[in-house]
């Protein structure tokens, strides 16, 4: 697809400079195919020489087709003490054998004065031969001018200059960095006109940081201003503060602006690129990320969710489908009885806003919110809720007792926890105990020992998250306490809720809920199945 933006991704080299983001060479591999997959123009895969991962990267890539992205080497311009021809940097750029090749240089008079200890007419020497050079071995230059607004703003007739040396000797795009990620939006906008009137025969690129909270702000501000090659991350990963964010760049290019830079097809799958990367880094979603975020387009106030009801427009900039996200409605103690209506509609139960089990239900979450219950990340608690008050549910099990135990009988050593557990199932009794890494842990596992002989299924379920919160209230040990869990039978996940004064109690009603919704959610599957 045609477009006068182009998207050059560099999640793979800048994201990588993240604190607490790292990727293997598989992982690399996977990202670049998903965003090929996507339609990105550019994948900046790394800095061939600079460490073997991003070396074996380059020599894995050759294997693979790309339909859509032009695989991308990133480096510098020659070392000070030597000549392009001599440089290892430069070499290891042409043995990554790729299309085009990124390398940065100098634009402020402080780094070259101050970092390279060099004179100012050598570092353009440094950039017009690095140029030249590469331009002899590789179709394409891309010039990253490193520190561009600064440096302009310090000695403008200095950084431009190191513009035209990388245009003359045959970059095919000038890429202006707001390295530090200090600029304001008006700023770059005045300092990219006076470059364009500069340099007017010049293709001109961004590449913005973070660190003011204007990455995505100067981006767009740069496209409008005529800039049609933007560089930045998946999610803004990043160094500091991080990079610019293609997770919000893209859909206001694409839905604002009217820059479809992505096809319309492809930016429904944005929320799905997103979140892959997070996955292969390990790194929890930021759930109120603009546009992917699972909170983008949730709806908490019962008047927000009555007027959506009516016209989605009144409180969403944009349909969460066009960009793979969807609507949520939460519920809490600012619900109204819409709300209740429409949660029980999602979940497939036939319920009119004026039923008087709609207000009962709002009643019972709003007092439950007064003790401290929270249904946000515990949909599953709240829709056993509203199956409860529409006498739809069903009882798996019916606890007898629970005794947990937790002994340390050395100093240095650490305690051993031991749950025994007695249930019904079915007028039948089950009696048994189990040990566990905390007392949390042998009372799950007590249960989980007890039930699966009855329901075998279980053995696919497991408890992926366990968050404790200590209410505000009384102070000390006394305090009550909310535990919310995150279960997974490896196709779905759910969250549900417990509250008391007593931690064990509280994990207690968030476990029997869990397991419950999973038996529950498995008949209603299969019941689905038979039915087809």
């Amino acid at each position: 697809m045609s477009s006068r933006v182009v998207l050059y991704d560099t999640t793979l080299r800048d994201g990588t400079q993240a604190e607490d983001f790292a990727l293997s060479v598989e992982d690399k591999v996977r990202i670049a195919l998903k965003l090929d997959e996507f339609g990105i123009h550019y994948i900046e895969g790394g800095w061939p020489n600079s460490n073997p991962k991003d070396d074996q990267f380059f020599q894995e890539i050759k294997n693979y087709n790309f339909k859509n992205s032009i695989i991308t080497a990133f480096g510098s311009t020659h070392h000070p003490s030597t000549s392009p021809e001599r440089d290892k940097n430069l070499a290891a750029l042409i043995k990554a054998n790729t299309q085009a090749v990124t390398i940065f240089g100098k634009s402020w008079t402080i780094h070259v004065k101050d970092a390279l200890r060099i004179p100012l007419e050598r570092n353009l020497e440094i950039i017009r031969n690095s140029v030249a050079y590469l331009k002899q071995h590789v179709p394409e230059v891309v010039y990253d001018a490193e520190h561009f607004f600064d440096g302009f703003k310090d000695d403008k007739e200095y950084a431009l200059a190191t513009l035209k040396e990388a245009h003359d000797a045959g970059a095919s795009t000038l890429v202006l960095c707001d390295t530090n990620g200090g600029t304001l939006p008006h700023e770059l906008g005045e300092i990219i006109e006076e470059t364009k009137r500069f340099l007017p025969e010049a293709k001109l690129g961004i590449h913005c940081h973070n660190d003011s909270e204007l990455a995505v702000a100067n981006s767009l501000e740069a496209v409008r201003r005529g800039i049609v090659h933007v560089q930045g991350t998946i999610n803004g990963i990043g160094e500091r503060c991080g990079n610019a964010n293609l997770c919000s760049i893209i859909p206001n290019l694409c839905l604002k602006m009217n820059i479809p830079c992505i096809d319309e097809e492809n930016l429904k799958k944005l929320r799905h690129v997103s979140r892959f990367v997070l996955e292969l880094a390990n790194i929890p979603p930021n759930k109120y990320q603009p546009f992917v975020g699972r909170s983008a387009f949730a709806h908490k106030g019962g008047v927000h969710v009555s007027a959506i009801e009516r016209n989605p427009r009144t409180y969403e900039h944009i349909d969460p489908s066009l960009v793979g996200n969807k609507r949520r409605i939460l519920v809490s103690e600012l619900s109204g009885k819409t709300t209740i209506k429409v949660k029980a509609e999602e979940y497939g139960l036939g319920i009119s806003k004026d039923d008087p089990v709609a207000m009962e239900v709002l009643e019972e979450i709003k007092e439950l919110e007064l003790q401290g219950f929270q249904f946000e990340a515990a949909e599953a608690s709240l829709e056993l809720l509203i199956k409860r008050a529409l006498g739809k549910t069903k009882k798996y099990f019916e606890l007898i007792g629970f005794r947990v135990i937790d002994q340390k009988q050395r100093g240095e050593e650490l305690p051993v926890s031991e749950a025994t557990i007695q249930i019904r199932v079915g007028g039948q009794i089950e009696h048994t105990a189990a040990l566990g890494q905390g007392p949390v842990n042998a009372l799950d596992n007590a249960l989980r020992k007890a039930l699966e002989k009855f329901y075998p299924q279980l053995r696919n379920m497991e408890l992926i998250d366990y968050k404790v919160r200590v209410l505000p209230g009384r102070e000390g040990t006394a305090s009550k306490v909310r535990v919310l869990i995150e279960s997974s039978d490896g196709k779905d996940r759910w969250g549900t809720v417990g509250v008391s004064h007593d931690i064990l109690e509280a994990s207690w009603q968030a476990l029997v809920d869990s397991i419950t919704y999973k038996m529950y959610k498995d008949e209603k599957n299969n019941k689905n199945k038979g039915s087809n």
